[in-house]
């Protein structure tokens, strides 16, 4: 059994339909209290919005100059930061142009920087959800 670390911050999506309104944020782990929200999005998915969550995380936490770990339940978002490209299957279209611009973006910040943050897999089995979840399942 694995020890959360309370003193972190945790991303996390949520996606109406798939494509869908997408939003993501991020939360201190310890509190709960919203650190980002970025959203809604039209014609969005919801492994766009974890990775967009994970690197806007990592981005701002370097700004900040903390170095505290930074949690996500998303196996694909943590493997679309680790090759700094989001594989996504989504089509372009008009209504998630903005989409596609943060995902540039993200993926030129992953290419141009380092962060000291661990990356880690929240354990939903053992913790519960994840403390930026949406809370719409």
């Amino acid at each position: 059994m694995s020890n959360k670390i309370l003193n972190s911050l945790s991303v996390d999506a949520a996606c109406s339909g798939n494509p869908g309104i997408m939003e993501y944020r991020g939360v201190f782990t310890a509190t709960g209290e919203e650190i980002f929200r970025m959203g809604p999005f039209q014609q969005g998915t919801n492994n766009i919005g974890e990775f967009l969550a994970l690197v806007h995380g990592l981005a701002l936490l370097k700004k900040q100059n903390s170095t505290i770990p930074v949690y996500s339940d998303s196996v694909s978002a943590m493997a679309w930061v680790r090759n700094k490209k989001a594989k996504t299957t989504l089509e372009h279209c008009e209504a998630n142009k903005i989409l596609f611009e943060l995902l540039a973006r993200a993926e030129n910040w992953l290419k141009t920087n380092t962060c000291p943050n661990p990356i880690l897999k929240w354990e939903t089995r053992e913790w519960g959800e994840i403390p930026a979840d949406f809370g719409r399942k």
